[in-house]
């Protein structure tokens, strides 16, 4: 059996990073060595990720292993890179990142440390040899899936639009009062209307020219994202299938249906359902992923499992909430 590979996890108290810990306790070719996180050193995880008693006996750490073959950084959006001026690692070290730091061009660069878009369905020859990653936004992931084999075949002629909802662990585990259950519960709204942070990941991936135009939405839900992307074409519905049928066909996570989708078929998962309809002349394209997997910490196991030559699925067939 192959050497297992020595793995490290900073920012180990959130959300991504306890998605992060449930997918590679039981990762047959990873040996979990430190998970860092200050406020929770000598803790065992499961007092914070308290579904994890009787998983493991794990303990948070105040030291990281420079060592590691890798380290995923679970940090908030503009630690990462002040993580990395401030700590140094073995050059044969790499990183995954789940910020927003490293993702959009000219900032795939830092300290002579290239950052490869960690979207497998675009770069997936480019990660299998990347040294780093800038692992995707959980919006941007959703809505690029929607609309990449158009983009790549350039028939995006006309402007985007999306509409799309997501859960509450999307704002991660710092409370605000848009994310206290008493606010969120029974309540929808929109936010960062036309202006997400996401958008920019996107038109980079997309090279499009034309209009994008996106209304994200703060659900009363805990995980999960349901976009509806939606542009003018005047291709038919059977020829668009066909389209998105041939382009994901050797993406073991990417999954066109013909019948209607709902997010509980991707929730726990690290799937992408996909579902095309045509009305008048406008193509409708219903994205589903779960924030928190595919969306994040899923992704960034695919992508590991990409950089070290395993199995793209490895660790990674997980078990949907049908009910």
């Amino acid at each position: 059996m192959e050497q297992k590979i020595k793995v490290c996890i900073v920012g180990g108290a959130g959300y991504t990073a306890g998605e992060l810990l449930r997918i590679l306790i039981h990762h047959p070719m990873v040996e979990i060595t430190s998970i860092y996180s200050t406020s929770n050193a000598g803790n065992p995880i499961s007092k914070v990720h308290d579904d994890l008693i009787g998983e493991t006996d794990l303990v948070f750490s105040n030291e990281i292993d420079a060592n590691a073959d890798v380290i995923f950084l679970c940090l908030g959006h503009g630690k990462s890179a002040e993580f990395l001026e401030n700590n140094s690692f073995n050059s044969n070290t790499k990183i995954i990142d789940l910020s927003n730091d490293f993702r959009v061009q000219p900032l795939h660069t830092f300290d002579n440390r290239e950052f490869v878009y960690g979207l497998p369905e675009v770069n997936r020859e480019q990660i299998k040899s990347a040294q780093n990653i800038a692992n995707p936004g959980c919006f941007a992931t959703a809505i690029q899936l929607a609309l990449l084999p158009l983009a790549e075949k350039e028939l995006i002629q006309n402007d985007i639009h999306v509409n799309a909802i997501t859960g509450s662990t999307g704002a991660g585990q710092s409370l605000s009062p848009s994310t206290h259950f008493s606010w969120r519960n029974n309540n929808v709204s929109f936010y960062k209307e036309f202006s997400h942070q996401h958008e920019a990941e996107i038109i980079q991936t997309l090279n499009s020219k034309q209009g994008f135009y996106f209304l994200p939405t703060r659900g009363d839900f805990t995980r999960g994202i349901l976009a509806g992307v939606y542009v003018k074409t005047n291709l038919q519905e059977s020829e668009l299938k066909e389209i998105y049928q041939a382009f994901y066909k050797n993406h073991p996570f990417t999954h066109i249906s013909d019948e209607p989708i709902a997010l509980k078929q991707v929730v726990n998962t690290n799937k992408c359902l996909l579902h095309i309809q045509k009305q008048k002349d406008v193509v409708l394209i219903t994205s589903i992923i779960d924030n928190l997997t595919k969306g994040a910490s899923g992704q960034a196991v695919q992508n590991m499992n990409l950089m070290f030559g395993f199995e793209e699925t490895l660790g990674l067939n997980l078990k949907p909430n049908a009910f």
